[in-house]
């Protein structure tokens, strides 16, 4: 049986963060509108650990929001297939590990984004788990439009909440944030249970965290395929739990221009602008196994990756890179500061410093 490649989407594959493009494009003031539920999402997930919350319910918790600005579907499946960025050299990694493994796509991303990537890149769309929803099936009345929009706009006002490091309570924030918390805590856990839209937004199932972690479990289960064959790709807080099940069970984890988030977590740290290093990667851990690529990540050059029979047409092209080789390194406790600061600066080149610096 052949191993088992799996990827989160935005960030490992596209520049994309589609949930926050969509809030730019149909809510007022969506930038700002976004960058505050997501760093409230950080709070949940990260410091307060709210029981049952999964990491990347950003994207649930803007969806009433996308009704009452009268989104659909269509208009949703139309903006994903227009404004699809791919990291480059995308389908040509895609390719060459699907000729050496069963390639896999788990993310949070909405089913409409992920259907037209898939198209995009002739990937298989039965091969992806993403967060499944439909803004048509979903009801709302004038009264809670109304409410929603006023809502958004204040979300939109505030200030932009600030985690301390190390912060593990409410009480380790500022005044001012323990007070937005509070109010973020209001809107989404006691105005909106009180309105009929809330009925659709409870039953959305957000991909991220622990539901990545059980995608990949799904899939090794069906697949009968051991962890220590199973290679995952992430670059943010939705893939931790992911990132440390293969770590912890033998199989190769991997940051890709991650944040701190992914980094920490992760085996390999990756800093490139080009997808052909994730095929480097995967060619010498389906080879060779964990142990022996984690050897030649050590002493990462194209003169390490000769000796460890890449070929030399792929090798060509990664070192041959138009702006800078890529930087691929073991994380480790003396390092891990230097590369979470290096990643997280690359990121935002890549992605662009409004969707790189999301959690």
């Amino acid at each position: 049986m052949r191993g088992v490649f799996v990827s989160d989407c935005e960030g490992p594959i596209s520049k994309n963060d589609n949930a926050y493009e969509l809030a730019v494009k149909f809510i007022p003031n969506g930038d700002k509108f976004f960058c505050n539920v997501s760093k409230y999402d950080d709070v949940l997930a990260d410091v307060l650990c709210k029981p049952g919350y999964t990491a990347g319910s950003t994207l649930r918790l803007i969806l009433p929001f996308l009704k009452a600005c009268g989104v659909t579907d269509q208009q949703m499946e139309d903006f994903s297939a227009d404004n699809i960025m791919l990291i480059a050299d995308t389908q040509n990694m895609l390719k060459h590990i699907g000729s050496i493994a069963e390639c896999y796509i788990v993310s949070t991303s909405y089913t409409h984004y992920i259907k037209a990537l898939c198209n995009a890149v002739g990937f298989s769309y039965k091969n992806t788990y993403c967060t499944k929803v439909s803004l048509d099936n979903a009801t709302i009345t004038s009264q809670e439009k109304n409410t929603l929009c006023e809502i958004a706009q204040e979300i939109s006002q505030m200030p932009l909440i600030t985690i301390p490091a190390n912060a593990k309570s409410l009480a380790d924030f500022s005044l001012n944030d323990q007070i937005l918390i509070k109010r973020f805590y209001e809107i989404f856990w006691e105005e909106i249970p009180q309105m009929s839209i809330n009925n659709f937004f409870n039953n959305v199932v957000t991909i991220g965290g622990e539901q990545k972690a059980k995608s990949i479990c799904d899939i090794v289960e069906r697949l009968k395929v051991p962890f220590r064959d199973v290679m995952y790709v992430g670059d943010s807080i939705t893939d931790v739990e992911a990132l440390r099940l293969v770590k912890e069970n033998g199989g190769l984890a991997v940051s890709f221009n991650g944040n701190k988030y992914a980094v920490k977590n992760a085996d390999v740290a990756v800093v490139s602008e080009s997808n052909l290093v994730t095929a480097v990667i995967a060619d010498i851990f389906y080879r060779l196994g964990r142990e022996e690529t984690l050897k030649v990540v050590k002493s990462w050059s194209q003169t390490s990756l000769e000796k460890a029979n890449v070929s030399l047409e792929l090798l060509n092209q990664v070192f041959g890179l138009s702006k800078s080789s890529p930087k691929v390194q073991i994380v480790t406790r003396e390092n891990i500061n230097s590369i979470v600061t290096e990643s997280s600066e690359f990121r935002k080149e890549v992605r662009g410093v409004a969707i790189g610096r999301l959690g």
